[in-house]
């Protein structure tokens, strides 16, 4: 619901800046996830700066995708990290001069040089976290969970409780992870093995696939567990005090990273500098992590959280594993993975 209530904000916003009044201001167009900012700091951006913000929402980085293949436009990107590598590769972006972006400095260092642009040439970090399971401790074992780690996913004793995002990326993560390989893996042989292992979760447990729903239905109770992004868990954990997060430390997990990037062909190569500068301001980072729940990159602004808002929630703090990966991009694995995802729905 809280997603919901964000994107119709927004799309408020956008409406209410088509008007007239606004006819000779500069206009930024930003596409990002729809849950992923205050409403207000659009307001007070487009205030401070005399112009209009177009903010338009993509529900996954792939649709982002196929819209700019479309031949879509816009000035700045939200995209995750794998993607971002992709939009590098393909020559879809243009290098950021930090020296116009004077709150580059208050990142956490460890956020930075990441293998997807390790010089930050081209990216500038939003949001961090990682992936994990979350239960209601009222209605599933901690000690199974701590215990079995990943496996957990396939405990019979849960079988009919349990949700999946419907995201073969999502989902062969968890598998390969669970069966020592790397989530990254190209080899066909550990791939087919990861296929077998959801394959046999789809068989015990009969897992509901979905998307965003799964939100405000493990806060209801309607079921009891869940692979769920981190920011997520905060907000649902926020909602439901009997919901607990775990990250599966001995097999590693995704650790992701969000980051503002801007397009090749901006029209205002400037106020996009001016924007990723303004989203890393202490107050607006504030903001936004507060109404959305996700890991500021901001080092000031992180440990306010975790010793003010998100105090004992584990699920702000991204976990810290030698087996945790960030995703690349691989061209091959693609199509592989999506087809091997639709087999599994599909038995």
């Amino acid at each position: 619901m809280k997603k919901l209530v964000v994107s119709l904000l927004i799309i408020l916003l956008v409406l209410t800046g088509c008007s007239s009044s606004q006819g000779n201001k500069a206009t930024l167009k930003v596409y990002s996830w729809g849950e992923y900012i205050d409403p207000d700091s659009i307001t007070e951006f487009e205030n401070e700066y005399g112009v209009r913000v177009i903010y338009d929402l993509f529900a996954s980085n792939e649709e982002m995708y196929t819209k700019l293949a479309s031949g879509e436009s816009y000035d700045i990107l939200v995209p995750s990290d794998y993607m971002i590598q992709r939009l590098i590769e393909e020559e879809l972006l243009q290098q950021i001069d930090t020296s116009l972006i004077s709150n580059f400095e208050k990142i956490k260092p460890e956020y930075l040089g990441k293998d997807f642009d390790p010089n930050n040439d081209y990216s500038i970090p939003y949001f961090v976290g990682d992936v994990g399971i979350i239960y209601n401790s009222e209605a599933v074992d901690s000690n199974d969970v701590e215990s079995q780690g990943w496996e957990v996913l396939k405990n019979p004793k849960y079988q009919d409780r349990l949700y999946m995002y419907d995201s073969e990326r999502d989902a062969f993560m968890v598998a390969l992870k669970a069966l020592g390989y790397s989530a990254n893996t190209t080899d066909e042989n550990e791939i087919n093995e990861a296929f077998e292992w959801l394959s046999e979760l789809d068989d015990i447990m009969k897992p509901v696939y979905a998307g965003d729903e799964i939100i405000d239905q493990l806060i209801s109770g309607s079921k009891d567990m869940a692979v769920m992004y981190s920011g997520d868990a905060t907000y649902m954990i926020s909602e439901n005090d009997s919901l607990e997060y775990y990250v599966p430390k001995e097999a590693g997990t995704n650790v992701w990273q969000d980051a503002m990037v801007i397009m090749k062909d901006s029209e205002n190569v400037e106020l996009a500098h001016q924007w990723m500068d303004f989203m890393l301001r202490e107050d607006i980072a504030t903001l936004n992590t507060q109404f959305v729940g996700y890991t500021s990159p901001v080092k000031s602004v992180f440990e306010d959280m975790i010793a003010g808002d998100y105090e004992g929630f584990s699920s702000y703090i991204p976990s810290e594993s030698e087996k945790n990966e960030e995703f690349h991009y691989h061209k091959n694995n693609v199509q592989l993975l999506s087809d091997l995802w639709f087999r599994i729905k599909a038995e």
